[in-house]
């Protein structure tokens, strides 16, 4: 149907859709996970994108599940952690641009280790993971843009583990505060405390050195 053929309700919906569309992909373009990617790879991804809204204290991905989407954080914070003997064990935070998903369900279809709970409300970009797959699959460029990303999270979790042997507290205290100092005002120290490996009593002797 040519468009000067619909009808004036028709050219209007055809409009806002379009107008959706483009805000989403200057969206998408901003966040630096998409930077890299050409006008054709992000039109096939772009199809596949929605952008959802959570509460703060929702667990976003679940231990023992399998879970089907991959997100991207646009707005909030976010943390990963692993149910201890008796408590919560903190092991990473993310912030805007960062990603949320399951190692084991994004490559072995299996289901998640961590569960990653959101820590304010969050804006998400969600994918669902077989759909990347599935452009992985038909676009040598998303392809390699997937390979990136997981490469890039393999380095950051090589990075913490080696820093917790290595490091004292104190460093990775003046580290995170460093490199996250948006973390550092956001994040309750019970969690800040359990990132660490160190009980809230020496977080608050840490920081008080510091200062």
């Amino acid at each position: 149907m040519l468009f000067n053929q619909v009808t004036p309700r028709e050219k209007k919906l055809f409009i806002a859709l379009y107008s959706l569309k483009t805000i989403l992909q200057n969206q998408l373009r901003n966040i630096e996970i998409f930077s890299s990617l050409s006008d054709e790879a992000l039109d096939l991804l772009y199809v596949h994108v929605s952008l959802v809204n959570h509460q703060k204290g929702e667990i976003l991905i679940h231990a023992e599940r399998t879970e089907p989407y991959f997100y991207i954080l646009e707005e909030g914070i976010a943390r990963a952690y692993s149910d201890g003997e008796n408590q919560q064990i903190t092991f990473w935070f993310g912030e805007k641009g960062d990603i949320l998903f399951s190692y084991n369900s994004y490559i072995n279809n299996k289901p998640s280790y961590e569960n990653i709970e959101l820590l304010e409300n969050c804006r998400l970009y969600k994918i669902k993971i077989a759909d990347l797959l599935a452009l992985y699959s038909v676009n040598i460029e998303l392809a390699n843009w997937g390979r990136k990303i997981v490469e890039a999270e393999l380095i950051a979790t090589e990075k913490r583990l080696i820093d917790r042997l290595f490091k004292t507290a104190t460093e990775r205290y003046h580290d995170f505060s460093i490199q996250t100092p948006e973390l550092i005002k956001k994040v309750a120290l019970k969690h800040i405390a359990s990132y660490l490996g160190v009980t809230q009593v020496t977080l608050s002797r840490i920081r008080a050195t510091i200062k």
